[in-house]
Protein backbone atom coordinates (compact mmCIF):
# COMPACT_ATOMS: atom_id res chain seq x y z
CA UNK A 1 0.00 0.00 0.00
CA UNK A 2 1.37 3.40 -1.06
CA UNK A 3 0.51 6.44 1.05
CA UNK A 4 -0.06 9.43 -1.23
CA UNK A 5 1.72 12.33 0.46
CA UNK A 6 -0.35 15.42 -0.24
CA UNK A 7 2.00 17.62 1.78
CA UNK A 8 5.01 16.69 -0.33
CA UNK A 9 3.17 17.12 -3.63
CA UNK A 10 1.72 20.46 -2.45
CA UNK A 11 5.25 21.65 -1.58
CA UNK A 12 6.36 20.81 -5.12
CA UNK A 13 3.47 22.82 -6.57
CA UNK A 14 4.19 25.75 -4.23
CA UNK A 15 7.80 25.83 -5.47
CA UNK A 16 6.51 25.95 -9.05
CA UNK A 17 4.18 28.78 -8.02
CA UNK A 18 6.99 30.65 -6.25
CA UNK A 19 9.06 30.53 -9.46
CA UNK A 20 6.08 31.81 -11.45
CA UNK A 21 5.54 34.66 -8.96
CA UNK A 22 9.21 35.68 -9.25
CA UNK A 23 9.00 35.64 -13.05
CA UNK A 24 5.86 37.80 -13.01
CA UNK A 25 7.40 40.24 -10.54
CA UNK A 26 10.42 40.56 -12.83
CA UNK A 27 8.16 42.07 -15.49
CA UNK A 28 6.23 44.28 -13.07
CA UNK A 29 3.27 42.09 -12.04
CA UNK A 30 2.63 40.80 -8.52
CA UNK A 31 -0.18 38.22 -8.26
CA UNK A 32 -2.75 39.34 -5.69
CA UNK A 33 -5.41 37.41 -3.78
CA UNK A 34 -8.26 38.90 -1.75
CA UNK A 35 -9.91 36.64 0.83
CA UNK A 36 -13.16 37.82 2.42
CA UNK A 37 -14.65 36.31 5.58
CA UNK A 38 -18.05 37.24 6.98
CA UNK A 39 -18.49 36.30 10.64
CA UNK A 40 -16.16 34.74 13.18
CA UNK A 41 -16.36 31.00 12.57
CA UNK A 42 -13.09 29.64 14.07
CA UNK A 43 -12.49 27.08 11.31
CA UNK A 44 -13.07 29.70 8.62
CA UNK A 45 -10.78 32.15 10.41
CA UNK A 46 -8.05 29.50 10.45
CA UNK A 47 -8.50 28.86 6.71
CA UNK A 48 -8.31 32.58 5.94
CA UNK A 49 -5.15 32.97 8.03
CA UNK A 50 -3.51 30.03 6.26
CA UNK A 51 -4.30 31.47 2.82
CA UNK A 52 -2.99 34.91 3.81
CA UNK A 53 0.19 33.34 5.23
CA UNK A 54 0.78 31.27 2.10
CA UNK A 55 0.43 34.34 -0.11
CA UNK A 56 3.10 36.09 1.93
CA UNK A 57 5.42 33.06 1.83
CA UNK A 58 5.15 32.90 -1.97
CA UNK A 59 5.75 36.64 -2.39
CA UNK A 60 2.20 37.41 -3.49
CA UNK A 61 0.06 40.41 -2.62
CA UNK A 62 -2.70 39.60 -0.15
CA UNK A 63 -5.80 41.36 1.13
CA UNK A 64 -7.63 39.82 4.09
CA UNK A 65 -11.03 41.33 4.87
CA UNK A 66 -12.86 40.05 7.95
CA UNK A 67 -16.38 41.46 8.19
CA UNK A 68 -18.85 41.27 11.09
CA UNK A 69 -21.48 38.50 10.99
CA UNK A 70 -24.30 41.03 10.50
CA UNK A 71 -22.77 42.46 7.31
CA UNK A 72 -25.56 42.91 4.76
CA UNK A 73 -25.57 41.18 1.42
CA UNK A 74 -25.56 44.56 -0.29
CA UNK A 75 -22.41 45.61 1.60
CA UNK A 76 -20.69 42.33 0.76
CA UNK A 77 -21.50 42.62 -2.93
CA UNK A 78 -20.30 46.22 -2.92
CA UNK A 79 -16.96 45.02 -1.49
CA UNK A 80 -16.79 42.37 -4.24
CA UNK A 81 -17.31 45.09 -6.85
CA UNK A 82 -14.49 47.13 -5.32
CA UNK A 83 -12.18 44.12 -5.49
CA UNK A 84 -13.25 43.45 -9.08
CA UNK A 85 -12.06 46.96 -9.93
CA UNK A 86 -8.81 46.79 -7.91
CA UNK A 87 -5.89 46.19 -10.32
CA UNK A 88 -3.77 44.77 -7.47
CA UNK A 89 -6.25 41.90 -7.02
CA UNK A 90 -6.25 39.02 -9.50
CA UNK A 91 -8.14 36.48 -7.42
CA UNK A 92 -11.17 36.87 -5.12
CA UNK A 93 -12.31 34.23 -2.65
CA UNK A 94 -15.34 34.51 -0.39
CA UNK A 95 -14.83 32.08 2.48
CA UNK A 96 -17.64 29.53 2.64
CA UNK A 97 -20.06 29.09 4.27
CA UNK A 98 -21.27 32.67 4.90
CA UNK A 99 -23.92 33.49 7.52
CA UNK A 100 -27.43 32.25 6.75
CA UNK A 101 -28.77 35.65 5.65
CA UNK A 102 -26.23 35.86 2.82
CA UNK A 103 -27.21 34.43 -0.58
CA UNK A 104 -23.89 32.80 -1.43
CA UNK A 105 -24.77 32.18 -5.07
CA UNK A 106 -25.58 35.86 -5.65
CA UNK A 107 -22.26 36.88 -4.10
CA UNK A 108 -20.31 34.41 -6.24
CA UNK A 109 -22.10 35.66 -9.35
CA UNK A 110 -20.97 39.20 -8.49
CA UNK A 111 -17.30 38.17 -8.76
CA UNK A 112 -15.59 38.95 -12.07
CA UNK A 113 -15.25 35.45 -13.64
CA UNK A 114 -11.67 36.35 -14.56
CA UNK A 115 -10.92 36.71 -10.82
CA UNK A 116 -12.98 33.70 -9.70
CA UNK A 117 -10.01 31.58 -8.59
CA UNK A 118 -12.36 29.30 -6.62
CA UNK A 119 -14.01 28.26 -9.90
CA UNK A 120 -17.62 28.58 -8.69
CA UNK A 121 -18.93 31.34 -11.01
CA UNK A 122 -21.49 29.95 -13.51
CA UNK A 123 -19.26 31.00 -16.40
CA UNK A 124 -16.36 28.96 -15.05
CA UNK A 125 -18.65 26.03 -14.24
CA UNK A 126 -19.85 26.07 -17.85
CA UNK A 127 -16.29 26.31 -19.17
CA UNK A 128 -15.26 23.26 -17.15
CA UNK A 129 -18.25 21.35 -18.55
CA UNK A 130 -17.28 22.41 -22.07
CA UNK A 131 -13.65 21.45 -21.57
CA UNK A 132 -12.57 25.07 -22.14
CA UNK A 133 -8.89 25.56 -21.26
CA UNK A 134 -9.66 29.06 -19.97
CA UNK A 135 -11.81 27.74 -17.12
CA UNK A 136 -10.89 28.23 -13.49
CA UNK A 137 -11.34 24.78 -11.98
CA UNK A 138 -12.43 24.46 -8.32
CA UNK A 139 -9.32 23.97 -6.22
CA UNK A 140 -10.15 20.70 -4.45
CA UNK A 141 -11.02 18.65 -7.58
CA UNK A 142 -8.03 20.17 -9.37
CA UNK A 143 -5.86 19.14 -6.42
CA UNK A 144 -7.24 15.59 -6.49
CA UNK A 145 -6.47 15.29 -10.19
CA UNK A 146 -2.93 16.56 -9.62
CA UNK A 147 -2.45 14.04 -6.78
CA UNK A 148 -3.34 11.23 -9.18
CA UNK A 149 -1.03 12.52 -11.90
CA UNK A 150 1.92 13.15 -9.58
CA UNK A 151 1.48 9.72 -7.99
CA UNK A 152 1.59 7.99 -11.36
CA UNK A 153 -1.99 6.72 -11.15
CA UNK A 154 -3.29 6.04 -14.66
CA UNK A 155 -6.75 7.51 -15.17
CA UNK A 156 -7.10 6.76 -18.90
CA UNK A 157 -9.54 3.89 -19.28
CA UNK A 158 -9.93 3.51 -15.52
CA UNK A 159 -13.33 3.25 -13.87
CA UNK A 160 -13.57 6.08 -11.34
CA UNK A 161 -16.38 6.31 -8.83
CA UNK A 162 -16.90 9.78 -7.38
CA UNK A 163 -18.83 9.44 -4.14
CA UNK A 164 -20.63 12.76 -3.71
CA UNK A 165 -22.37 15.14 -6.12
CA UNK A 166 -21.66 18.62 -4.73
CA UNK A 167 -20.77 21.57 -6.94
CA UNK A 168 -17.64 22.04 -4.81
CA UNK A 169 -16.14 18.60 -5.42
CA UNK A 170 -18.27 15.82 -6.92
CA UNK A 171 -19.61 17.34 -10.14
CA UNK A 172 -16.45 19.21 -11.23
CA UNK A 173 -14.35 16.18 -10.26
CA UNK A 174 -16.37 13.98 -12.62
CA UNK A 175 -16.07 16.52 -15.44
CA UNK A 176 -12.28 16.79 -15.01
CA UNK A 177 -11.78 13.04 -15.08
CA UNK A 178 -13.87 12.67 -18.24
CA UNK A 179 -11.89 15.27 -20.18
CA UNK A 180 -9.36 14.22 -22.78
CA UNK A 181 -5.69 14.26 -21.83
CA UNK A 182 -3.46 13.84 -18.81
CA UNK A 183 -5.43 13.06 -15.67
CA UNK A 184 -8.56 12.40 -17.71
CA UNK A 185 -10.00 9.90 -20.19
CA UNK A 186 -11.64 7.97 -17.34
CA UNK A 187 -15.00 6.21 -17.27
CA UNK A 188 -16.80 7.98 -14.44
CA UNK A 189 -19.71 7.01 -12.21
CA UNK A 190 -21.09 9.60 -9.79
CA UNK A 191 -22.61 7.91 -6.74
CA UNK A 192 -24.37 9.47 -3.76
CA UNK A 193 -26.59 8.80 -0.77
CA UNK A 194 -29.51 7.70 -2.97
CA UNK A 195 -27.48 5.28 -5.10
CA UNK A 196 -28.82 1.71 -4.93
CA UNK A 197 -26.36 -0.82 -3.51
CA UNK A 198 -23.84 1.94 -2.91
CA UNK A 199 -21.13 -0.36 -1.56
CA UNK A 200 -21.24 -2.51 -4.69
CA UNK A 201 -21.03 0.53 -6.98
CA UNK A 202 -18.02 1.85 -5.06
CA UNK A 203 -16.44 -1.61 -5.07
CA UNK A 204 -16.45 -1.56 -8.88
CA UNK A 205 -14.04 1.38 -8.91
CA UNK A 206 -10.39 1.26 -9.93
CA UNK A 207 -10.18 4.73 -8.36
CA UNK A 208 -12.59 5.81 -5.62
CA UNK A 209 -12.88 9.49 -4.72
CA UNK A 210 -14.79 9.93 -1.47
CA UNK A 211 -16.42 13.34 -1.00
CA UNK A 212 -19.68 12.58 0.75
CA UNK A 213 -19.04 14.57 3.95
CA UNK A 214 -19.68 11.74 6.42
CA UNK A 215 -16.99 10.66 8.84
CA UNK A 216 -15.46 7.25 8.04
CA UNK A 217 -18.46 6.33 5.88
CA UNK A 218 -16.46 4.27 3.38
CA UNK A 219 -15.71 0.87 4.91
CA UNK A 220 -13.61 -2.04 3.66
CA UNK A 221 -16.54 -3.56 1.77
CA UNK A 222 -16.76 -0.39 -0.39
CA UNK A 223 -13.30 -0.95 -1.84
CA UNK A 224 -11.93 -3.66 -4.11
CA UNK A 225 -8.44 -5.08 -3.72
CA UNK A 226 -5.86 -2.91 -5.45
CA UNK A 227 -8.01 0.20 -5.79
CA UNK A 228 -6.72 3.74 -5.39
CA UNK A 229 -8.66 5.81 -2.83
CA UNK A 230 -8.66 9.62 -2.63
CA UNK A 231 -10.30 10.82 0.59
CA UNK A 232 -11.61 14.38 0.28
CA UNK A 233 -13.47 14.37 3.62
CA UNK A 234 -12.45 16.47 6.61
CA UNK A 235 -14.56 15.67 9.65
CA UNK A 236 -13.91 16.44 13.31
CA UNK A 237 -14.96 13.64 15.65
CA UNK A 238 -14.69 13.10 19.39
CA UNK A 239 -11.46 11.50 20.63
CA UNK A 240 -10.99 11.23 24.41
CA UNK A 241 -7.32 10.29 23.90
CA UNK A 242 -6.54 13.60 22.18
CA UNK A 243 -5.54 16.71 24.19
CA UNK A 244 -8.14 18.63 22.17
CA UNK A 245 -10.80 15.99 22.81
CA UNK A 246 -11.28 15.50 19.07
CA UNK A 247 -9.46 14.49 15.92
CA UNK A 248 -9.75 14.93 12.16
CA UNK A 249 -10.85 11.97 10.05
CA UNK A 250 -11.82 11.57 6.43
CA UNK A 251 -14.84 10.07 4.73
CA UNK A 252 -12.91 6.78 4.60
CA UNK A 253 -12.36 4.42 7.54
CA UNK A 254 -8.62 4.53 6.90
CA UNK A 255 -7.39 1.70 9.13
CA UNK A 256 -9.68 -0.92 7.63
CA UNK A 257 -9.59 0.35 4.03
CA UNK A 258 -5.86 1.07 3.59
CA UNK A 259 -4.68 -2.59 3.58
CA UNK A 260 -6.82 -3.26 0.48
CA UNK A 261 -5.50 -0.27 -1.49
CA UNK A 262 -2.75 0.12 -4.03
CA UNK A 263 -2.60 3.75 -2.88
CA UNK A 264 -4.58 5.98 -0.52
CA UNK A 265 -4.51 9.55 0.81
CA UNK A 266 -4.39 10.14 4.56
CA UNK A 267 -6.48 12.67 6.51
CA UNK A 268 -4.99 15.04 7.40
CA UNK A 269 -2.07 15.43 4.99
CA UNK A 270 -3.69 14.25 1.76
CA UNK A 271 -6.12 16.38 -0.23
CA UNK A 272 -6.18 19.30 2.23
CA UNK A 273 -2.73 20.77 1.42
CA UNK A 274 -3.49 20.44 -2.29
CA UNK A 275 -6.54 22.68 -2.12
CA UNK A 276 -4.57 25.73 -0.98
CA UNK A 277 -1.74 24.89 -3.38
CA UNK A 278 -4.15 24.95 -6.31
CA UNK A 279 -5.71 28.21 -5.06
CA UNK A 280 -2.30 29.86 -5.28
CA UNK A 281 -1.76 28.24 -8.70
CA UNK A 282 -5.10 29.64 -9.93
CA UNK A 283 -4.25 33.13 -8.62
CA UNK A 284 -0.98 33.18 -10.57
CA UNK A 285 -2.89 31.98 -13.64
CA UNK A 286 -5.41 34.80 -13.16
CA UNK A 287 -2.57 37.34 -12.95
CA UNK A 288 -1.11 36.05 -16.21
CA UNK A 289 -4.45 36.14 -18.00
CA UNK A 290 -5.45 39.58 -16.73
CA UNK A 291 -2.11 40.88 -17.96
CA UNK A 292 -2.47 38.97 -21.25
CA UNK A 293 0.57 36.83 -20.58
CA UNK A 294 -0.90 33.31 -20.78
Amino acid sequence: MKLIDGKAIARKIQEETRASVEALKAVGHTPGLAVVLVGADPASQAYVRSKDKMCQELGMFSIKRELPADTSQEALIELVRELNADPRVHGILIQSPPPAHINERAVVEAIDPRKDVDGFHPINVAKVALGDADAFVPCTPLGCQRLLVESGVETAGAHVVVLGRSMIVGKPMALLLMQKGLGGDATVTVAHSRTRDLAAVCRSADILIAAIGRAEFVKADFVKEGAVVIDVGINRVADPTSPKGSKLVGDVAFDEVAPKCAAITPVPGGVGPMTIAMLMHNTVLACRRLNSMS
